[in-house]
This record gives structure tokens, C-alpha cells and sequence, in this order.
């Protein structure tokens, strides 16, 4: 596992969440991306750590679908459900 070089970025809230949870349930990069790809989200391994470093908006059909996969609601993932 690698350690974030970067300062998070400021472009979205729910990239620090996708990564923990992602960590949590033991789920490489690769695998969400694939997990996302087969659900008809096509991010690219750069965007993907970018989002997750904050450096990159997310679409709303992204985040659903991230949602989805992760097996979080979106509510949760924008912080407003505790």
C-alpha cells in the first residue's frame, strides 16, 4: 500500500470516503474499477486516484454508482447521514 504524497484536494467530499471504505472491504483500485466499468462508469486508474485524493469533480451518476458498488448510500458518502 502506498502512503499519499499529496495534500488532499478540495474538489469533492466523498474521496476520502471512497477510499476508506474501499480499504475497509479490502478492494483494490483495479477492482472497483472494473466493479464500475461493468456497471457502465468508465474512470481511468488516474481519475480514480484522483477522486479519491480530492483533486477531481465527481458526476452524479458517478457517485450513485460508486454508492452503489461500495455498498454505501450517497447520503452517507456526502456526509449527511451519520
Amino acid at each position: 500500500m502506498r502512503i499519499r504524497k499529496q495534500e488532499l484536494g478540495d474538489r469533492n467530499i466523498v474521496g476520502k470516503i471512497i477510499e476508506e471504505r474501499r480499504k475497509e472491504i479490502n478492494m483494490k483500485q483495479k477492482d472497483l474499477l472494473t466493479q464500475l466499468q461493468i456497471k457502465g462508469v468508465e474512470i481511468n486508474a488516474s481519475g480514480l486516484s484522483k477522486i479519491e485524493g480530492q483533486l477531481r469533480c465527481v458526476n452524479d451518476y458517478e457517485l450513485k454508482t460508486l454508492a452503489e458498488v461500495l455498498g454505501l448510500s450517497v447520503a452517507k458518502m456526502l456526509g449527511m447521514d451519520k
